[in-house]
């Protein structure tokens, strides 16, 4: 049996890679390599798709396929379930953009607008506002 699929990527220039000093947030599982940086956007669902916008963070319970147009635009995601075989995880990777999952809490703790750093290589969603504690 093979099952195929259209191509939904198309190539993407280098991703940067962004560090910072910053406190973590939150950490999960490493699902998508690279690091963004971001507005959180808690997104719970289709009716919160129209405030999501180029170059945000997607924080999100789960995704399903109705939502790859949002990871398609975001810099970075982060799921509160979720492993390396998960919807989000597969489609961040297609997209080559940072993923973390199953951060548990993400959707408490990190407030929406609020500017982070997602480490897909590492599994963490650090402060990108603060300095970091001594």
């Amino acid at each position: 049996m093979l099952q195929t699929r259209p191509i939904t990527t198309t190539p993407r220039t280098a991703i940067r890679p962004v560090t910072t000093a910053g406190r973590v947030l939150v950490a999960g599982t490493a699902a998508g390599p690279g690091s963004a940086a971001g507005r959180v956007r808690l997104i719970t669902g289709l009716d919160d798709f129209g405030r999501f916008a180029a170059g945000d963070v997607l924080v999100c319970r789960t995704t399903s396929p109705a939502w790859t147009p949002l990871l398609a635009r975001a810099a970075a995601v982060v799921t509160e379930t979720g492993g390396m075989l998960a919807h989000p995880a597969i489609v961040a990777r297609e997209f080559g953009i940072p993923a973390v999952l199953a951060a548990e809490g993400a959707m408490t703790v990190l407030a929406d607008g609020r500017p982070v750093v997602v480490d897909g290589t590492g599994g963490t969603v650090t402060a990108a506002d603060e300095e970091p504690a001594r």
